[in-house]
């Protein structure tokens, strides 16, 4: 059982330092054509952007598929993954852009810090100038302000 959350948890945290990375040096990079999409704010529900979260669940699906027989650190490698992308869809489309009105933005604490964060990242609308890259590696400042 240890091995499993053990696996679960470094899932989680390969895909945000991953996810942090590929944000920054791809998206914002060679990728920007597809990403822009996310930084248009245009009012439709899918954006092209949205291809890379079929790309990062296919890989949590394909671990899990080629490690469920023996529930092995594949298996629990994609269920950190996907737990990582429930959290992606409730913090970023959910709390930060709203594009299903379930909740009310943060307005406090963690969530706030976290929300702060990704509003200075889309205050660029191109390729460079961008900050903070990540979900939850999100720099300390955020968070102070949160707390005047």
């Amino acid at each position: 059982m240890i091995e499993a959350i053990a696996f679960s948890i470094l899932g989680f945290v390969l895909m945000e330092l991953s996810g942090w990375a590929i944000h920054k040096y791809l998206m914002h990079g060679p990728l920007w054509a597809i990403h822009k999409t996310h930084h248009e704010h245009s009012d439709a529900f899918f954006e092209l952007n949205d291809l890379f979260s079929l790309l990062f669940g296919s890989i949590a699906v394909l671990l899990i598929f080629l490690g469920v027989g023996e529930l092995d650190y594949r298996f629990w490698m994609g269920v950190g993954i996907s737990a990582y992308g429930m959290l992606y869809f409730f913090l970023h489309d959910v709390l930060i852009h709203r594009r299903v009105k379930w909740l009310e933005r943060p307005k406090t604490g963690f969530l706030n810090g976290i929300f702060k964060a990704h509003q200075a990242h889309h205050q660029s609308k191109e390729k460079e100038g961008a900050v903070s890259f990540g979900l939850f590696l999100v720099p300390k400042k955020y968070f102070k302000q949160t707390e005047k």
